[in-house]
């Protein structure tokens, strides 16, 4: 237990997904034995490589900076994406992510149709906090985080209530955290910047983006 935080750090059991206490939230986790076709370290090595990382800007009060890591976004030809201030086309599937897509969907018996790739080289890539609040998202969005290669720390801070200890939950090489019901309308999250060296770490985020009513 680390000071001030509520500390998960969750090991394989069985196939099954085990529920995290939090309140206001549907989180569920399961240290993965999905079929993706290859070892892990294999297919981290080949998304680095394989991949046309992109280093986009946010706007944050006013101002554009670079997010402090590498994305990729893929997915159906219609699921384009909008945070943040950018704007996102879907790069078409490749085999490789389609069956991690199968794959993802079998576990958590959702249906997605994008995916947002996140490259964290090393301790210093970071992601800031934040709910995945779109409305192209929907009221009650279904995301899977599935992470390949080295571990880092995810943390939920509650986004109303102060008094709710903030939650860390490390995030292994073949984890995979469901995050649903009124997660994102509670929590944020993030990962913060490192002291401790860390190696590269690609995170998955598959989402069902809602098709948009047609112009009048």
């Amino acid at each position: 237990m680390t000071s001030g935080y509520t500390q998960f750090v969750l090991f394989q059991t069985d196939a099954t997904f085990q529920r995290l206490p939090a309140t206001d939230a549907d989180l569920l986790y399961l240290m993965s034995r999905l079929e993706i076709g290859a070892p892990n370290g294999e297919v981290l090595q080949e998304l680095i490589e394989d991949t046309p990382w992109r280093v986009e800007s946010v706007v944050l009060w006013g101002r554009r900076y670079p997010q402090p890591r590498l994305t990729a976004w893929y997915g159906d030809q219609d699921a384009r994406y909008v945070y943040s201030g950018i704007e996102l086309d879907p790069l078409p599937w490749t085999p490789r992510l389609l069956a991690i897509k199968a794959s993802v969907e079998q576990a958590t018996g959702s249906r997605f149709n994008s995916v947002l790739l996140n490259y964290y080289r090393n301790e210093r890539d970071s992601m800031g906090m934040h709910s995945d609040d779109e409305p192209e998202l929907g009221a009650l969005p279904v995301i899977a985080s599935l992470s390949f290669g080295d571990a880092r720390t995810l943390v939920f801070r509650h986004r109303s209530d102060r008094s709710r200890k903030p939650i860390r939950i490390e995030l292994g090489d073949g984890s995979l955290l469901l995050m649903r019901g009124a997660t994102q309308r509670n929590w944020k999250h993030g990962i913060a910047k490192e002291r401790r060296p860390r190696g590269a770490r690609i995170n998955l985020t598959f989402r069902h983006i809602a098709e948009r009513p047609a112009p009048r």
